[in-house]
């Protein structure tokens, strides 16, 4: 009996060309996070490299754990893990109220490891709400996802830095658009391997076609050193503040809630669909990777949607190659030059290939769509609802300035308040009250489209 495509080995060379795709898709989501925390503490330069590299290093272990899995733990999915973007703000929060910014890495990292524990624990509970995600439910999910990254690469189009003069300059957008236009036409025109990696291969030319615009910069090539580990607790031992726990274990339910909806995406789109003991698996290695994550002296770890556009986009749905991608990552922590060699790649190359990647994930949702029984108006109201809550963030970011900071963490998670809404919203309108006639719902656990046929 042939194996699942998930559980499928390919050759060496199209499972290392194909990892890289992962890692180049996810590498500014993992980078961003402790160049902006760091910079916030007020690390030297070497420092800031070091925290760097140490996040490379335990997203990759994360990426092992989900992929590859140990007894109950890990999706054992196509699933590439990093730093969680969620955790930002908490964190910057964190530095910003600590005295001696000395201890602020300690506090953060005490934080994460209280928050990964008790996310662990709580994995198989958090896991029996699968029930609650019929197609209505999942399909406004992924659509929000993909929706949701679009902004990220429309950000890295315009340019490194906002504050800049040059951001969104025609010459930036025209590289984004080169880039875009590569991968497209590599898609249309060519096959097989070639056709399969033709997000790498766009990176790979527009990153050539902008070096005579003086946007390629070599120059962390150049300074990075060959070797380096991320040595246990460098910042410090770990250190428990109350407020800093509450805070990230905040951010882990929204993290957790995140990670649920991105299961049941990937799910879809590989076609084998995440049950309630699939999601308590990954839960437990999103969980336990964060947990292990800061004596590597590394942030709070999460799935990362914008790949599961990859494997929309590419069908190369074998874990083995986001493990091969985790594996890169593993070597980049231990190796800071190699890992500035991603960092060659200019955002405005990454935002062009960002916007087939994203766009893959929206599209997977309105497929899923398809699938839920819209020619019910109850389901009509739950999409239409749910996405309009999910995408308040993207389009009016400012909406809830005048909420606790702690409820922002949440609500400014598009994903999280769209998912939460979806399901709130199908028990209304599809599970409670009297009266209501039965060809009217879709059964929580039934494909849209049997509707019809009961009608």
């Amino acid at each position: 009996m042939a194996a699942h495509p998930v559980d499928e080995k390919l050759p060496a060379l199209k499972m290392a060309t194909s990892g890289l795709q992962h890692v180049a898709a996810m590498y500014a989501g993992v980078v961003a996070p402790p160049l902006i925390v760091g910079a916030a503490v007020g690390l030297s330069a070497t420092d800031l490299t070091f925290l760097t590299g140490a996040c490379l290093f335990t997203a990759g272990l994360a990426t092992f754990l989900q992929t590859l899995g140990i007894w109950k733990i890990g999706a054992r999915l196509p699933f590439v893990n990093g730093v969680t973007f969620a955790g930002v703000a908490p964190m910057t929060a964190v530095v910003a109220s600590t005295e001696d910014k000395s201890d602020a890495l300690p506090i953060i990292f005490g934080a994460v490891v209280v928050a990964g524990l008790l996310g662990f624990v709580a994995a198989p509970f958090f896991s029996k709400a699968i029930r609650f995600f019929p197609p209505v439910v999942t399909g406004s999910v992924i659509t929000l996802i993909g929706v949701s990254l679009l902004p990220v690469a429309f950000g890295w189009a315009q340019g490194p830095d906002p504050k800049a003069d040059d951001y969104g300059s025609t010459t930036f957008l025209a590289l984004a658009g080169i880039t875009l236009l590569i991968v497209l036409l590599l898609r249309r025109f060519t096959r097989g391997f070639v056709k399969q990696i033709a997000v790498l291969l766009g990176l790979i030319v527009g990153t050539l076609v902008a070096i005579p615009f003086g946007v390629t910069d070599f120059s962390p090539v150049a300074h990075a050193d060959v070797v380096g580990f991320p040595t246990p607790f460098h910042f410090g031992a770990p250190q428990f503040q109350l407020a800093a726990i509450l805070s990230l274990c905040v951010v882990m339910v929204v993290s957790m809630t995140e990670s649920t909806a991105d299961m049941l995406a990937l799910g879809e789109i590989v076609e084998r669909p995440a049950d309630e003991r699939t999601i308590a698996a990954g839960l437990r290695a999103d969980t336990l990777g964060s947990a292990l994550s800061p004596l590597f002296n590394g942030f709070m770890c999460s799935a990362f949607a914008q790949n599961i556009g990859l494997v929309a986009m590419t069908r190369i749905r074998s874990r083995y190659v986001v493990a091969t991608g985790g594996g890169f990552l593993v070597l980049m922590g231990l190796c800071p030059m190699a890992a500035s060699l991603i960092a060659v790649v200019p955002r405005p190359v990454l935002g062009g290939a960002g916007i087939v990647l994203f766009g893959s994930v929206a599209a997977s949702g309105i497929q899923t769509l398809m699938r839920a029984g819209l020619e019910r108006d109850n389901n009509v109201l739950i999409v239409a609802v749910s996405l309009a809550v999910g995408i308040i963030p993207i389009t009016a970011p400012g909406f809830y300035h005048a909420f606790p900071e702690t409820a922002k963490i949440v609500l400014d998670s598009g994903i999280s308040t769209g998912c939460v809404t979806a399901v709130v919203l199908n028990l209304l309108f599809n599970h409670l009250g009297k009266g209501r006639e039965a060809h009217d719902v879709t059964h929580p656990m039934e494909a849209g489209e049997e509707i019809a046929a009961v009608h």
